[in-house]
């Protein structure tokens, strides 16, 4: 078997090896930890890829471990255990009604955050877990059940639903909108303009103006829209607002609206899930996402229904 020269294991592959050893079954450690038997296949291959060794026999009653995978779930179960002895150890709730939502942080922060409570209240036992990212997670294989983002359309190996679009408007602090004042749009291009990694935003808000539009070296880039509003804050430009992310920004007066014009913007958001069908309290949670961003509840159902 090749080893796979990654420098990085990734924790997900251990954790689905360590459950196999100890149950002796991959749908017995898929129980455990809340994912498919796909997903726990599929990270014991990689994981005997990266190692390039053989760690299971598989048999039609379940799988034992190799005399190479004895020794490694000796080292991992050590290694486990030494983890788990510390005292300040933070342990990821885990059980069938927890459910694992996968966004990158300016959604997570702007959006899921203030509806967190509203999204899990009326289940007692219904927990959401973050887990907060800029790279585009495997959900299948990372255990993930549900995952918001924002994109062009669907993704291949996901079912995708659209959540909502954004009409965008002109945002800056309140001292420098009054500096702006009103006018018409070239006014702005007077000021650094501040966006994303992706600045399609702005080239579409001014070319619905007949204007053409390009990043100059006086503006600003930031990776995640929480910095880019977090500038606009801080009187470092004009951003465009992307509702409903910036709506408690602009109730508490930290930004105002520079320009009445808006355009819909090219990147709207999507809820994913993996293929297959999900659980029962994945399912519940995407009803309460889909509520929450008003989409017809017969799309949501279509979107859980789907293979």
């Amino acid at each position: 078997m090749d080893h796979i020269s990654s420098p990085v294991l990734p924790l997900e592959t251990l954790r689905a090896f360590e459950a196999s050893a100890r149950s002796g079954s991959f749908s017995a450690a898929a129980e455990r930890l809340n994912i498919t038997h796909g997903a726990v296949s599929r990270q014991i291959a990689k994981l005997e890829g990266w190692v390039g060794l053989k760690l299971f026999d598989r048999g039609g009653r379940g799988v034992t471990l190799t005399s190479e995978g004895q020794r490694l779930f000796l080292r991992t179960a050590e290694a486990f255990a030494l983890i788990a002895d510390t005292s300040d150890r933070w342990s990821e709730p885990r059980g069938p009604a927890v459910v694992r939502v996968s966004s990158i942080p300016s959604i997570s922060g702007l959006w899921l955050m203030p509806r967190l409570t509203l999204l899990e209240q009326g289940d007692p036992s219904l927990r959401i877990v973050l887990n907060v990212d800029h790279r585009r997670t495997d959900l299948g294989d990372e255990g993930v059940d549900l995952a918001i983002r924002c994109g062009r359309g669907a993704v291949p190996g996901r079912i995708s639903q659209k959540l909502f679009e954004e009409m965008c408007f002109p945002i800056a602090s309140p001292d420098l909108a009054a500096k702006i004042g009103h006018g018409e749009p070239e006014r702005l291009l007077a000021h650094p303009l501040i966006h994303d990694s992706d600045a399609s935003g702005w080239r579409a808000w001014f070319a619905a103006r007949g204007i053409d539009y390009r990043p100059r070296s006086q503006d600003r880039r930031f990776e995640d829209y929480n910095l880019v509003l977090d500038a606009a804050v801080h009187g470092l430009g004009v951003a465009l607002a992307r509702p409903p992310l910036v709506e408690e920004f602009l109730l508490a007066g930290r930004l105002a609206s520079v320009d009445s014009g808006t355009v819909l913007n090219p990147v709207s958001y999507w809820l994913d899930r993996p293929a297959g069908t999900p659980r029962p309290a994945a399912a519940e949670l995407a009803r309460r996402i889909g509520a929450e961003a008003n989409v017809d509840p017969r799309q949501i159902e279509r979107f859980l229904s789907e293979e």
